[in-house]
């Protein structure tokens, strides 16, 4: 599994480094540009997630009709382009364009679906956690790798550059080393359709991933700003802070995604997550020092590498086979919808208010946050049952419907299987393939 899945995951990784290489010192970049303000910065850092939302349907669309691999590569281009143009961009305008432009590349659900189509299902929730993990990673070197590599090599626009190589460099790993993804067609039930609110959990998981983002772009809105214009902080000091953030958010992930997966505790870590998210601000809101403002800082990074590596996994295991890409879609949908709203509204707040305030503000959010996801379901345990179709009587089929225990089933007619997922504390499968003779 993990020979297949490594080149996408590569790529995805790449994309999302290039994402975040920026962050770290996006916004005193900007901030320092003629005719710039607090929201025009908020604007600019998560203005890609606006064109991400809204492109990431066409995307999926698009590479149902001519293949995954070209709609990628189209993706990869766009991105670049617009890595370019804000690379060359001399004033805010011209930065928002080319930010735009990067989150338009929005082939982030079309991988997803790509390992979806190269694994089999009971791989895909490792799958996904790895490829979960791999941007969780890609996220802690890109908090140290963005300000040293301004720092010394030519700042910010460097960094652009640098991310238009990695693009294009992803476009080679893709043609080079990922295989052509094998056509999938499910057959299951028509009536069996998804309906977004009836699912309360999924709903709940939606609003989790646009509290994360959001939460996590206003925080690298305001680290650079504060650090360089309150404490004096030079900008080439800034991977002091982010460093130590990188190290202890590694340090929290790969427990934190072991306890999750492993011994099925997804709302135990989405909860220590917002604690730690709420007792970061608490300590940013308090902070007349640049150490006591540094600590919230690391704290926040403990808490968002607890949540983001488990969150697209979790998001997965609430949602049927066939509901599995437009659940996933909408999942993103949300996440991006956040990190914009992080980024504008915090922006705009700060124009308005103190940081304290609006500090203080998102710790009643995370309360809120909280109590909702202890009011959440954990994921059913169940294992998987493949059945060949010659194997089976036919008409049998919907008889699993009636059966105690079986959670979702549906054939794959490209492999000539019936897949069934059931609880094994009520059934098994022997009795699965008993009844189905």
């Amino acid at each position: 599994m993990f020979k297949k899945i490594l080149p996408l995951n590569l790529i995805i990784s790449l994309r999302m480094f290039g994402l975040f290489i920026v962050l770290p010192v996006l916004s005193i970049y900007a901030l320092n540009m003629p005719n710039s303000s607090h929201t025009m910065v908020g604007i600019i850092i998560g203005g890609y997630a606006i064109t991400q939302m809204l492109f990431q349907v066409p995307f999926g669309t698009i590479s149902d009709k001519i293949g995954r691999k070209k709609t990628i590569i189209v993706g990869l281009i766009i991105f670049a382009i617009g890595s370019l143009v804000a690379g060359l961009a001399t004033d805010v305008y011209t930065l928002l364009l080319g930010r735009l432009l990067q989150g338009a590349g929005a082939i982030g659900s079309v991988i997803t679906a790509t390992i979806s189509d190269v694994v089999h299902e009971e791989e895909r929730g490792k799958a996904m956690a790895i490829m979960g993990g791999s941007i969780g990673m890609a996220f802690a070197l890109s908090m140290v790798a963005g300000p040293t590599i301004a720092a010394h090599f030519g700042g910010v626009p460097t960094l652009f550059f640098f991310v238009t190589f990695l693009a294009l460099l992803s476009i080679f790993i893709l043609i080079k080393y990922v295989p052509n993804p094998p056509v999938i067609k499910h057959t299951y039930l028509e009536s069996d359709k998804f309906k977004l609110f009836e699912n309360k959990d999924l709903m709940k998981m939606n609003i989790t991933n646009m509290l994360v983002k959001g939460f996590m772009t206003f925080a690298f809105m305001i680290i650079p700003i504060v650090l360089v214009k309150t404490y004096g902080w030079e900008k080439a000091e800034l991977y002091k802070i982010y460093l130590p953030s990188m190290i202890v958010g590694i340090l929290a992930m790969g427990p934190a995604a072991m306890i999750a997966e492993k011994k099925g505790k997804y709302k135990l870590i989405l909860l220590l997550g917002v604690l730690f998210l709420a007792f970061s601000y608490l300590l940013i809101g308090m902070s007349h020092t640049s150490m006591l403002f540094s600590a919230g800082v690391i704290v926040f990074f403990i808490g968002f590498n607890m949540q983001e590596p488990i969150l697209q996994s979790l998001a997965s295991k609430y949602a049927k086979v066939h509901q599995r890409g437009r659940v996933l879609g909408i999942f993103n949908s949300f996440g991006y919808f956040g990190t914009f709203i992080g980024g504008f509204i915090g922006g705009m707040l700060l124009d308005f208010t103190t940081l304290s305030v609006i500090s203080y503000g998102i710790i009643v959010l995370c309360m809120a946050w909280a109590v909702m996801i202890i009011s959440m379901n954990n994921p059913a345990k169940t294992k998987i049952a493949y059945i060949h179709l010659d194997d089976t009587d036919h008409a049998k089929h919907q008889d699993l419907h009636q059966l105690n225990g079986c959670k979702e089933w549906y054939i794959n007619d490209t492999e000539h299987v019936v897949v069934v997922k059931y609880d094994e504390t009520q059934t098994n499968e022997d009795e699965i393939r008993k009844l189905l003779k």
